[in-house]
């Protein structure tokens, strides 16, 4: 099977698809074909009768291949890629100490090429969308609209709203918000959407104005929630609310709102969630590497609660963030409560696509292989070792699937990236210009580290006596 010939022929303005695999609602089906035209899936059903259906068409036959849906990031921070690895080791609500002082510090072409650097990585990664929570950057967001445009990745960009401690009265700023959501056309790759770090940072009538602005649009009202418990506890002392009563009491929940992390809650507040509407996007890696506990993602979803999965900007890879959501869910309860499944599998594949689509507002444009919504989709190589053989397909994809396995990315119908690199731009330019800006604009930032890098940890416990490799008897 050689697939570098099927590279041309994918970049097609209308395909007939017969992967070995399509992954449907349901889950994986065999012999099923897919057409793609107009950058939106015309029709899905057993190849034969598609092929029937459609005379003018050659099949385009995919043997040992998964068509499956592109995967949606619930929760990113697309100008945060320059700052990686200067978060590992931190304590909580980095926020404050590296990406408050890193966002703030760049300019328009530093934001583009943070942005663009992002786009690069999640396509890499499976992400055929990304949900941006808002930048702290002063130089407006056209650059970070621009960049994922340029990369062709699907972006909802959320615009932020605060007001206590802004220099601009309430009215204008919903005004500016009333713009940002119309500027945009519907039928693109950018989604316009209202944000709110946090609670704390806007007034109760600013934080009901902004979600209920959003719903009117149609759009979606992002806001980070119960992450820390140092968040919750300066909410319990301000208010004598935890952040997601706050929002509650504010009238900001609601079908149109999307919650990031909700790692910290209680009984009631679950309820509160299901009772609303309002999305969450459960970021496990983000737990992991910088947060005080899990979101139960398992009791949401049995509570009905909606859900997708984000990274947080920690890592875009869509296979991985998968395995972590069911690895947390299994280390968190599974194991105290004798739940070997932890959602069987099935469910962190579609959390991951069709679930963070939902959450993220894009329910009827992405999110899976179904006539009428975007061909945003994967063609994932099956012909290797780690899935062969093959017993659950799903599970499989959850556990020991493999970025390296996705052959192609497409995004409203156009061929994205082969291989992992783009096919339209440069990307080892991109690497380039990273290279020759990103340590000036971190070296300007006031950012405050309190964990060591890797090798002054090192050197600072073999001071302490601490002896790498096995003790001598």
């Amino acid at each position: 099977m050689n697939q570098e010939l099927w590279r041309q022929p994918l970049s097609a303005p209308e395909l007939l698809l017969a992967p070995r695999w399509t992954l449907l609602p349901e889950g994986p089906q065999a012999g099923w074909a897919v057409h793609v035209a107009g950058g939106r899936f015309a029709a899905v059903g057993p190849a034969e009768e598609l092929a029937r259906s459609l005379p003018h068409l050659q099949a385009f036959d995919l043997p040992q291949t998964l068509l499956m849906p592109g995967f949606v990031d619930a929760h990113h921070h697309l100008t945060q890629s320059f700052g990686k690895a200067l978060a590992f080791g931190e304590p909580s609500e980095i926020f404050k100490r590296i990406w408050v002082p890193l966002e703030s510090s760049l300019d328009e072409r530093a934001l583009h090429v943070a942005a663009k650097l992002a786009a690069l990585e999640a396509l890499r990664g499976g992400f055929t969308t990304v949900c941006d929570a808002g930048t702290r950057a002063q130089s407006g967001l056209e650059a970070i609209a621009r960049a994922t445009e340029e990369a062709g990745l699907r972006c909802v960009l959320g615009l932020s709203c605060n007001d206590l401690g802004s220099d601009q009265p309430p009215e204008a700023i919903l005004a500016r918000a009333e713009r940002f959501l119309s500027a945009w056309p519907a039928d693109g790759l950018v989604h316009p959407s209202l944000a709110i770090p946090i609670a704390e940072a806007a007034s109760d009538p600013m934080l009901r104005e902004v979600s209920q602005l959003a719903a009117r649009h149609g759009a979606v009202f992002q806001i980070h929630v119960n992450e820390h418990l140092a968040s919750v506890e300066r909410s319990l002392v301000a208010r004598g609310l935890r952040p997601l009563e706050h929002l509650d009491r504010a009238g900001a929940l609601g079908p149109q709102t999307l919650v990031a992390h909700a790692t910290l809650l209680a009984p009631h507040e679950l309820n509160l969630l299901r009772e609303s509407g309002t999305a969450v996007s459960y970021n496990p890696v983000a737990s992991a590497w910088k947060g005080n506990a899990v979101a139960d993602a398992t009791l949401m979803a049995a509570l009905g609660i909606r859900f997708g999965l984000g990274t947080d900007g920690t890592r875009s890879d869509g296979f991985r963030l998968m395995d972590a959501a069911e690895t947390a869910q299994r280390l968190t309860s599974g194991l105290a409560n004798g739940d070997s499944s932890c959602g069987g599998g099935w469910l962190w594949l579609d959390r991951a696509t069709r679930g963070g689509a939902d959450a993220a507002g894009l329910g009827r444009v992405t999110g899976a292989i179904a006539p009428g919504l975007a061909a945003d989709f994967l063609l994932v190589d099956l012909d290797v070792p780690e899935m062969r053989p093959s017993w659950d397909l799903s599970w499989e994809l959850v556990r020991l699937a493999a970025r390296d396995q996705i052959i192609s990315v497409h995004v409203a119908g156009r061929l994205r990236l082969w291989r992992g690199w783009p096919v339209d731009w440069d990307g080892r330019a991109l690497l380039a210009e990273v290279d020759a800006i990103a340590a000036a604009s971190v070296a300007k930032a006031p950012i405050q580290k309190i964990h060591p890098s890797s090798r002054a940890h090192r050197t600072a416990m073999l001071a302490r006596g601490w002896e790498p490799g096995p003790r001598q008897p």
